[in-house]
């Protein structure tokens, strides 16, 4: 290196630094913010923001995906197959699992730094606006999701994009992503969670998930229990709506496990898709990517023109969901996935057996404390030949000897073992499945936090 580089090296290292530094300082701010857990049903505040900055939520088409389990798998492979066909796309997805800026992807890619604070700076004096306008009406500031979905739409629009595939929050009707009108809705299965602010029964919860269909929207909807599908059609109904069901007018036709996933035929609204190699595990995953090619038809062709299958196949070779059944390291096996209700538990647990065979299989469990554990425990027990509880590093977590006894009385004593903080779980686990000899293994659940610490302790970070 000569003499004349080294101030210029120096230079990009102060800016690098100042960059990450006030990125923190970003972040910080709105996590400080009224979490995501908490939802007040309005939009009022939301849409006076994307007003005051010229709705640009607007200028690109939406496809809009809510539902109770599969929401960011099948967004993800959703982008993934868009951008396969040359289209620039925005993915919005939560929550994160190491960085916010996960949450904002730009043709696939995390948005760069620089990139979101050029967006802050644009869009930091509408909030500021909206929430003393908000604060002097006696009503509470933006939250930290109102804030992050707002500056996803305003990167969209700075990029420009071609279109956005935006996963929602919580819900739907009063999510902060529904300021947007999508093209298409895409419902993945729904099923019992977030209680306090959905309801208690599948109708109430399907009510608001199905607020996010449009007039004229095409809604494309995974298979569904019985409430939900009434629920559903009265939406697109009244809507004015199209709609196609998994089983009825697009499905999996045929799926087989194969070395690093499986192999996947789907009959979609316009083609039928066949030998599609998809590198993630278990049949939910399968129906999600059904549910994804049914969704690209409906955008692209109306539902009546089928894709490209040979782009098809590398759109679909090449699609990641990390922390969803992730194998992150091996021997012992470690896989992490980010089941947190008893309805992705049972899917986890049918999907353990399916595409894997474990001598002794260790399950790793921290739950929040607002979730059906008792369900969530007594589904996983299927599965696994012993439980080891934690917690993980979100202040939501149940604590470890509570969780410990509801263990117990659920799976009985000799199932369980409790350790109070994760990195010694994550060794105490891993040293039970190498009692099973090389084909031993840990299943690492509970919530995405947990999927989240236990990659970061194994040392992977990576969620391209």
């Amino acid at each position: 290196m000569s003499p004349d580089q080294r101030p210029d090296q120096r230079r990009e290292a102060a800016e690098e630094l100042e960059v990450r530094r006030r990125v923190r300082e970003v972040t910080d701010a709105l996590m400080a913010r009224m979490p995501e857990s908490d939802v007040v049903p309005t939009l009022d505040r939301v849409a006076r923001v994307m007003e005051l900055m010229g709705d640009p939520q607007r200028i690109y088409p939406v496809i809009h995906l809510t539902g109770t389990n599969g929401k960011t798998s099948t967004t993800r492979m959703v982008e993934r197959i868009l951008r396969e066909t040359g289209l620039r796309t925005g993915r919005f997805t939560s929550p994160h699992l190491h960085d916010p800026l996960e949450r904002i992807t730009i043709d696939g890619a995390s948005i760069d730094p620089r990139h979101f604070l050029e967006v802050w700076d644009d869009v930091a004096p509408f909030l500021a606006i909206v929430d003393a306008e908000s604060e002097q009406a006696g009503g509470p500031p933006l939250s930290y999701f109102e804030c992050i979905a707002v500056l996803a739409f305003a990167a969209f629009a700075d990029a420009p994009v071609d279109v956005a595939v935006v996963e929602v929050g919580l819900g739907g009707r009063w999510d902060a992503t529904n300021v947007a009108d999508g093209d298409v809705a895409v419902i993945t299965p729904v099923g019992i969670d977030h209680e306090r602010f959905l309801g208690s029964d599948l109708e109430s919860i399907a009510s608001e998930k199905a607020g996010i269909i449009k007039p004229g929207a095409r809604v494309v909807s995974a298979e569904q229990e019985e409430d939900v599908r009434a629920v559903v059609a009265d939406a697109v109904e009244a809507a004015d709506a199209r709609l196609a069901t998994y089983g009825t007018e697009f499905g999996v036709t045929a799926h087989d496990v194969a070395v690093g996933g499986q192999l996947v035929s789907i009959q979609g609204l316009a083609g039928e898709y066949t030998d599609l190699l998809l590198p993630l595990h278990g049949e939910h995953q399968a129906q999600n990517l059904a549910l994804a090619v049914a969704a690209v038809e409906s955008f692209l062709g109306g539902g009546e023109q089928p894709l490209d299958v040979e782009l098809l196949r590398e759109a679909v070779a090449g699609t990641t969901t990390p922390g969803r059944l992730e194998v992150v390291r091996r021997s012992p096996a470690v896989i992490v996935d980010s089941a947190h209700n008893p309805h992705g538990m049972l899917t986890l647990a049918r999907a353990l057996a399916e595409s894997f065979t474990f001598a002794r299989l260790i399950g790793l469990v921290a739950i929040f404390e607002d979730k059906d554990a008792e369900a969530m425990l007594s589904a996983l027990g299927t599965a696994v030949d012993h439980v080891v509880v934690t917690r993980n590093s979100s202040p939501r977590s149940m604590a470890p000897e509570a969780l410990g006894r509801l263990a117990r009385e659920v799976l009985g004593d000799d199932m369980v073992t409790v350790v109070e903080n994760l990195p010694d779980a994550v060794d105490l686990a891993g040293g039970l499945a190498d009692e099973g000899g090389v084909s031993g293994g840990v299943i690492a659940t509970g919530s995405i936090h947990t999927a989240a610490d236990v990659r970061m302790v194994l040392g992977t970070t990576d969620v391209a």
